[in-house]
């Protein structure tokens, strides 16, 4: 069994003459972020690695995740402005021995690749982050592979 988790960059700042990849995180978002992680810690959710898309605002949530979990990210370019493939690639390379991985990433290609896994229909927020059970031992039997939809957790669980 594998677990795959999709999180959705925090809130981020739209700062004039800034290239969207470039665009950093709002106080909002460096707020948040780690208050979701602390809320996935909480409830014993366990994640080995990390993988991000580079873009400042992906990849600064997924800093403040790794801080709060004490793992290792790595970045993958294919996680920017991606497309339901991009995800499919990514997870049929990782390595066996991850069983359990946090994928951060964009809007609309995160929700559009998380609602193609189950029936379960999901529009994440910023910060928002839904997991998925995967019945395989090998991340390159992810696509055959029987999925169930475990949790979605959203900002608004602190309010």
């Amino acid at each position: 069994m594998k677990t795959l988790l999709l999180v959705r960059h925090a809130k981020s700042d739209w700062p004039v003459d800034v290239e969207d990849f470039d665009r950093p995180l709002n106080e909002l978002g460096i707020i948040n972020a780690p208050k979701m992680a602390n809320l996935l810690k909480d409830k014993s959710i366990v994640i080995e690695n990390f993988i991000s898309s580079p873009a400042k605002r992906a990849l600064h949530t997924c800093e403040l995740f790794s801080q709060v979990y004490e793992r290792p990210y790595s970045t993958d370019a294919s996680l920017y402005n991606p497309r339901e493939r991009n995800f499919e690639n990514l997870i049929f390379g990782l390595d066996n021995t991850i069983n359990s991985i946090a994928i951060f990433s964009h809007n609309n290609g995160i929700s559009n690749f998380a609602n193609s896994l189950t029936d379960e229909i999901v529009n994440l927020p910023t910060s928002g982050v839904v997991g998925y059970e995967i019945d395989c031992d090998n991340w390159s039997d992810f696509a055959t592979a029987s999925k169930k939809f475990l949790y979605f957790y959203s900002p608004k669980n602190f309010k």
